[in-house]
């Protein structure tokens, strides 16, 4: 037999060879596959393994793929990621509201909002150049702002005698008792027509109404009867006339501020110009005079409450209304769970002259309030110096401060000022 032939039958018994061993491995792996893949199946409830292997069960769950959950999109949730990402300089800006005077040009406020973070603007003054005028004014500070975080661009505009801004594009609005004559109906979309009047000039808080209700002789009231700021009915036609007001307003997209909580009806003296004549004798918790306040606060939820600045003996004797805890996160956050932001009247009044500027916002923070409104231009530093002091020496503090940042930024979202990134 040849080399050649010789080698040819060594390669067909190797051929043979590993064809029955294959055949081996598969008969092998019919036979014992079942076996081993039982060992891994979890039996079912009450079965009987009719064999004598004994069945090894997972020691955990089988893994899973869930789908993650959605992003939270509330405008509270917004605002904590937001505040969360904020230096605690940027925070305690978005607590302060500065000053722009009629006349005065919009740059004053450039550092203040560019650099120092102040989130709000109060347009003050005799602007009697119309809605143009405001604009350009408006724009220019809106620049100076982060995209993202826009400004709250506010006035008092109640009507009356308390109307800041007039001229072409603006009414001459009715005073607010004349306001009270009209049903609620109208009232409202009189509203409406007034706000959409802001809106053009890039104004988008309007701190109005006053809901205050007169319990004593007009003409001795000096911050609100005998300027004709109420709505000159009984407690509970102030609240409905005030929620027909609140609810004008937002139909033209502007957000409103009740005003001066518990209510300026039953003193003498205006807390803007003296400390004298301030104290109140007769509110109490559970009075008609709150209660119109607290019925449009649970029935209009309203974007700000502004504090009083007077002191109410009934209630808290010790503290004007602004920094009263017993008020603020007692009342209006714990009984009536009202979160949206409280604002101050405004810090540079004479009814707060006993107390040093860097003091006034962080009195106000520590009971619970949110955004220092600032009459003067010249208060607005020491109040941003002190709560950036008291912040970064008392954490408990700088926690409220996170807070209050919180509930502006969430009215920012609300309205459409403040965006993601």
């Amino acid at each position: 037999m040849s080399r050649n032939s010789q080698r040819g039958g060594s390669h067909i018994a190797l051929a043979i060879i590993a064809a029955f061993v294959a055949l081996a491995l598969v008969v092998a792996a019919i036979i014992v596959w079942p076996r081993v893949s039982m060992r891994f199946q979890q039996p079912d409830d009450g079965a009987n393994i009719a064999h004598s292997d004994a069945v090894v069960t997972p020691t955990h769950e089988p893994l899973s793929r869930e789908a993650s959950p959605a992003p939270d999109l509330s405008s509270e949730a917004k605002a904590r990621r937001a505040v969360a990402a904020m230096s605690m300089d940027e925070r305690v800006g978005q607590l302060v509201m500065a000053p722009l005077y009629a006349g005065s040009d919009p740059s004053v406020l450039w550092d203040l909002i560019a650099n120092q973070h102040v989130g709000s603007v109060l347009i003050i003054g005799n602007w009697n150049d119309g809605v143009s005028s405001v604009r350009s004014a408006t724009d220019a500070m809106q620049s100076y702002a982060p995209q993202s975080n826009r400004l709250l661009m506010t006035t008092d505009q109640e009507g009356g005698l308390v109307q800041h801004l007039r001229g072409p594009g603006f009414d001459a609005m009715p005073s607010a008792v004349e306001q009270g004559m009209m049903d609620v109906d109208q009232l409202r979309r009189s509203a409406a027509v007034w706000g959409a009047q802001l809106a053009q000039a890039g104004i988008n808080v309007d701190l109005a109404p006053v809901l205050g209700t007169v319990t004593i002789d007009r003409m001795v009231n000096e911050p609100i009867g005998m300027l004709d700021r109420d709505f000159g009915l009984d407690a509970d036609g102030n609240a409905w006339h005030g929620i027909a007001f609140i609810q004008g307003m937002r139909d033209a997209g502007i957000a409103t501020s009740v005003k001066h909580y518990p209510g300026l009806g039953s003193v003498n003296g205006n807390t803007d110009f003296t400390a004298d004549g301030i104290l109140d004798v007769t509110t109490t918790l559970d009075g008609a005079e709150i209660g119109a306040f607290d019925t449009a606060i649970e029935q209009s939820d309203p974007g700000m409450v502004m504090m009083s600045l007077a002191t109410y003996q009934a209630i808290d004797p010790n503290n004007p209304a602004v920094f009263s805890s017993t008020l603020i996160d007692g009342h209006l956050r714990g009984d009536l769970g009202y979160e949206g932001v409280v604002t101050s009247d405004s810090m540079s009044a004479t009814a707060l002259s006993g107390f040093s500027p860097d003091e006034l916002g962080v009195r106000m923070v520590a009971a619970g309030g949110d955004l220092a409104c600032v009459g003067a231009l010249d208060y607005v530093q020491p109040i941003l110096d002190g709560l950036k002091r008291r912040a970064a020496s008392d954490p408990e503090f700088a926690d409220k401060v996170t807070r209050s940042a919180q509930r502006v930024m969430t009215l920012k979202y609300e309205m459409g000022l403040a965006v993601e990134s």
